[in-house]
Order: structure tokens, then sequence, then C-alpha cells
């Protein structure tokens, strides 16, 4: 496919009738063949050509009432910036995007686009749907390569001032959209790079390290301050930050691994998936020594979970040289959270699916190092409060597998640091989460906001950005009227 414009067949694909537009193939994008990436971390899809984001552009129908908008968590005029790319200005296409979403070279990689917009397109009732996620990405990436990244506007000074906690998709948003209206912002990050989840939890074969840095170059161009290696609840209390803000916005993410209790897990070799993927991703252990972190090499890597962070955390041990990797889920493919193209791209790239299957215990060897794990075999009985049919253990199926490096990696949890020193602050007993009200994220405690996964536990990076919006909204509000007690702003 072209990577040059070709203003006739432009013109021609848009004279299609709708019918000739639906027969129109879902374009795919070129990517790594998998021998190839598995020894490297570059990035695994190449993205669309010029002429192929046009004529998947050209499968978008247009409808009179998007529902693909209404699955964005930010509301992306989807069909507004589609059509602009169908027309080959890809400048307008990404200006349009960017009126509701500033990161979408982000958005347009990692964002689950399967299960939100692209679920309700109507193209994909009798077919493949419109590529939006791809689209995004190609004409966030056309812009950056054309050097053509702007700022947006900021607007008339407040003399108002903000405390964002946290530089995650939820900090980042919540700090553009700020500046936008006017506020100082400082956003105060615990590590001393930019990102959050971003950068720490996300592979660079999947979200390249230089596409983050260069979407956070532009929120510095809107003159927000970055304090990196700046501990909140240890450095300074939220209380200390409102001493010198109108307000304050926590969006800390959720880095609080979860394990399973199991015999074993303090064996040498049992890793979380956070400090895994930090190290490899945040520290670049993969550059060795290069990069000043190391990591143990592995020959044998049982990862346990079935989400995105369970795939990133199988595809990065593969390319770090492991021989056997093994992925175990206690449930069936149908089952998983994954991202289908997560799952497709782990397969290919020779992750062994151990499906159905369900750790109990680790045993280790005599310097106390993991050396096997051993599992039960499940089976699907009734739906569970999930709506996935719950896992069974079938007796007397256990059965051991030689590793030496396990990797858990089954969700995380809001950090409790933040709560624990903030008076007034409510949180949910059971999930550590704290209590937000959705609608506008106002916290328990006045002049506090909260959103992304520290409010809902682990999501994701999209919705993340939706609770961004809101809480600009909702502080812009709050700062302008001194207003508390809203349910909702409009």
């Amino acid at each position: 496919m072209s990577d040059q414009l070709d203003p006739h067949e432009i013109e021609r694909l848009r004279s299609l009738k709708p019918k000739d537009r639906m027969q129109i193939p879902r374009q795919q994008m070129p990517e790594q063949a998998p021998d190839a990436r598995r020894a490297n971390f570059r990035e695994v899809p190449y993205g669309l050509p010029v002429m192929a984001a046009i004529l998947e552009a050209n499968r978008c129908l247009a409808c009179k009432k998007p529902a693909c908008v209404e699955g964005c968590p930010v509301g992306i005029d989807i069909p507004g910036f589609v059509a602009l790319i169908a027309q080959g200005d890809f400048e307008g296409a990404v200006r349009k995007v960017k009126e509701t979403n500033m990161l979408p070279a982000i958005c347009g990689r990692v964002c689950p686009q399967e299960a939100q917009c692209e679920a309700l397109c109507v193209v994909g009732k009798k077919g493949d749907p419109v590529a939006i996620g791809r689209l995004e990405r190609f004409v966030a990436d056309w812009e950056r390569e054309h050097g053509l990244v702007e700022p947006p506007p900021i607007g008339a000074p407040t003399g108002k001032s903000v405390g964002v906690v946290g530089s995650g998709p939820a900090g980042l948003t919540a700090a553009i959209d700020l500046r936008r209206l006017g506020h100082n912002v400082t956003i105060y990050e615990a590590l001393h790079a930019p990102g959050g989840v971003l950068m720490y939890g996300i592979p660079e074969f999947r979200l390249p390290k230089s596409i983050v840095n260069a979407e956070v170059e532009v929120v510095q161009r809107m003159g927000v301050q970055i304090e990196y290696n700046y501990v909140i609840g240890q450095i300074e209390t939220v209380d200390e930050l409102l001493e010198r803000h109108d307000a304050v916005f926590l969006g800390t993410g959720a880095g609080l691994p979860w394990f399973m209790n199991l015999p074993g897990e303090n064996l040498n070799g049992v890793y979380s998936a956070n400090e895994y993927l930090t190290r490899c991703n945040l520290m670049r252990a993969y550059e060795f020594p290069c990069c000043d972190t190391p990591i143990a090499v592995s020959e044998r890597v049982a990862v346990i979970g079935g989400g995105n962070v369970a795939m990133d955390v199988a595809r990065t041990a593969a390319r770090l040289g492991a021989k056997e990797v093994y992925l175990i889920y206690r449930r069936s493919e149908a089952e998983m959270p994954a991202r289908i193209e997560e799952i497709h791209h782990a397969k290919e790239e020779g992750i062994i699916f151990k499906l159905l299957h369900n750790p109990v215990r680790y045993i280790g060897d005599e310097s106390g190092r993991v050396c096997q794990v051993e599992c039960i075999r499940m089976e699907l009985g009734e739906p569970d409060a999930s709506g996935r049919r719950r896992p069974v253990p079938v007796e007397g199926s256990q059965f051991t597998i030689d590793v030496d490096t396990v990797v858990v990696a089954i969700g995380n949890g809001p950090n409790p640091l933040v709560p624990k020193t903030t008076a007034g602050l409510e949180v949910d007993a059971r999930h550590g989460t704290v209590k937000t009200n959705l609608e506008t994220m106002r916290t328990s405690k006045r002049s506090v906001f909260a959103g992304g996964d520290i409010a809902v536990g682990a999501a994701t990076v999209i919705l993340a950005m939706g609770h961004g919006r809101k809480a600009a909204r909702s502080i812009d509000h709050f700062l302008r009227t001194g207003v508390w007690d809203v349910e909702k702003i409009e």
C-alpha cells in the first residue's frame, strides 16, 4: 500500500456509496515477524501506510447518530476525525482528535477500542468495525513525524493553583485541561520519570517510551511544572499541598501488587508484575549493562494471570531470553480479560498457554529459589459476580512445572500511602480505593478530587483519562464558584 497521497484514488473513494464502502476490508497494519520481534524490544506494529489509512477511513458510514462516540470515555468526535482522514486532511484530523484527547499516540496504541468505540461501530454489525484506534494512532504519528505538534491554547489566567499527584494518564489529562482553563498546575511524580503506568507498566514493544516523552513534552510546553522523586505522603502530605494549592487532584494509580497468598510466594525468583515490568520498562533492564538495572536471566518462566499485564510480562520474558514461558490462567481463553490483539501476539511469539489451570504452591530448591510451580486443573462452573463462569478445581489433578522464575500478574490495588496520610479522606475498606463521586470526581475531603485507578481500581488508560477530564471541569467549577456540594458538572 502506498505511503504517498493519491488524489485520484481519494476522489474515487469519496464517491463510493455506503454499500460499496461496506465491501472494503479492514486494513491491517504491517508488523514485525514473530521470530524477529521475539529477539528485540522494538514496537511490533509499524502503523498504517498513508493510503491504507485513507482506505480504512472510507469504511466509515458517517452515521447520523454515531454510537462509537458513546463508547469513547473522552468523547472524541470519531466520525469527524475519520472523515478528515478520508479526505487526506491529516492535520485537520489530528486537531479534531485533540479537541478532547491530547494523548492520541498513546491511546491509539494501548486503549481497548474493540471493547469501547469499535464495539459500537455500525459497520461492525455486518463485518469488521472501522479500525478507529489504528486511525487515531496514524494521525498522531503523522503529526509528530511532520513536526506539527503544538500545545493547545492556554486560558486567561485565573490566579488559581492546582496540585496534581501522579503523572499517569489521569494526572496528565487533568493537568492539560486545567491549563486550558487558565489555572496554574504542578504535577508531583513519585518516580524519576513521567508517565506513571505508561512508563513503568507498558513494555517498549507495545508503547515506545519516546512516544510517552513526546506527549509529556507538550504538557510541559503548556506551562505545567513537574516535580520528580516527590512522594506525596512522605515528602509532603495532601494537607500540606493544600496550603499552597487551591485544589488537589489525586491520580496515583494502582501500584500495589496483589498476590494469592500461596505457599512459596516468598521464594527468590517470585516477582510481582509491577516489579518485573518496572525493572524492564522504567529502569530499562533489558539494555543491561548499558543501563544499570540488572534482571535475573530466566530459562523457564511461569506468568500467573490472563489480562494485558500478564501478556506484557510473558512477552517481555520471551524477549529477555527465556526458552519457555508459560501463561497460567484459571479460566478458558473466552474469559480472558486481555485484548484479543495481545493474546494473538503472545501466541505468535511462542508463549505456552496453560488454560484452565491454577497455581496452588511454589516449590523451592536448597538455595531458596523457586524451581517448580504446582498447579491444579480447573473446570468452569456457573457464572460468578463478574458474569464469567466460575473456575472449579478438579480434585486430584495436581501436577508440577519446572520453572526458575514466577511472575504474579493477577491485578493491583491503589497504594495506601496517600489515603493513610490524609485526614478526612474516606476509603473503601474492601478495595482500598478512595471514595469518589464519579460524576464530579469529588472525594470526601473538601478541595480534593481523585480519578483513575485510585478511584476505581486497576482499569484502562482511556478510562483514567476520562476521569481526568471530568475532574478538570469539576475543579474549574469549584475554583470559580467556591461551591463544593454539587452532584454533576455539565
